[in-house]
C-alpha cells in the first residue's frame, strides 16, 4: 500500500478522476481511524461530486420497467387491464404506440411499485414537461415547489 497521502482537490478532468478511482481501489480497505480512511473518505465525496456532474445516466424507459416489474412478480399483460384499460388499450402502451397518462404512471407506481421519477421527466412518457412528486402516503401527486394537489387517490378510481 502506499504510504505517501496526496492532497485532493476537486476533481476537475476525466485523469483526475481516474486517479481519485485508482487511489481508491488501492486503500479501499483501509483501517478506521487512519490517514488512508480519511482520505478514502475524502476520495469517496470527490468522486461522488465528479460523477454527479459529469456523468450522465440514462433514465430508464417506463415500459421496459412495467415489463420487468411484471416478470418480476410473475403478472401477465393482462393484469394491468385494471390499471390501463381494455387488452387492446394495454397492448397499445406497452408497445408504445399510445401514452402513459399521469393517471396509469399513478396507478401503476401503486401497483407495481415503480418509483414516480421512471414515469416522469421521461422522453418516452407524456409526463416529461414538469416535475412531480408522490406524497410519502402515496395519496397525492403534487407540481414539485407548488402546493397544488394534481391528483389523489380518491381521483384515482
Amino acid at each position: 500500500m502506499n504510504t505517501e497521502l496526496k492532497h485532493w482537490k476537486v476533481l476537475k478532468s476525466e485523469a483526475e478522476y481516474k486517479e481519485a478511482l485508482a487511489r481508491t481501489i488501492e486503500i479501499f480497505h483501509a483501517d478506521d481511524n487512519t490517514p488512508e480512511a480519511d482520505e478514502l473518505e475524502l476520495l469517496l465525496v470527490l468522486i461522488k461530486d465528479y460523477e454527479d456532474k459529469k456523468i450522465h445516466i440514462p433514465s430508464p424507459d417506463p415500459l421496459d420497467v412495467i415489463k420487468m416489474k411484471l416478470t418480476e412478480k410473475g403478472l401477465k399483460m393482462k393484469d394491468l387491464i385494471p390499471i390501463i384499460g381494455s387488452k387492446g388499450h394495454v397492448s397499445l402502451v406497452l408497445s408504445g404506440k399510445k401514452d402513459l397518462t399521469l393517471k396509469m404512471a399513478r396507478k401503476l407506481h401503486d401497483f407495481l411499485g415503480i418509483p414516480a421519477e421512471v414515469f416522469v421527466n421521461n422522453d418516452k412518457t407524456g409526463l416529461q414537461k414538469e416535475m412531480y412528486k408522490i406524497s410519502e402516503d402515496s395519496k397525492t401527486l403534487s407540481l414539485l415547489n407548488e402546493e397544488k394537489i394534481l391528483y389523489s387517490k380518491k381521483d384515482i378510481k
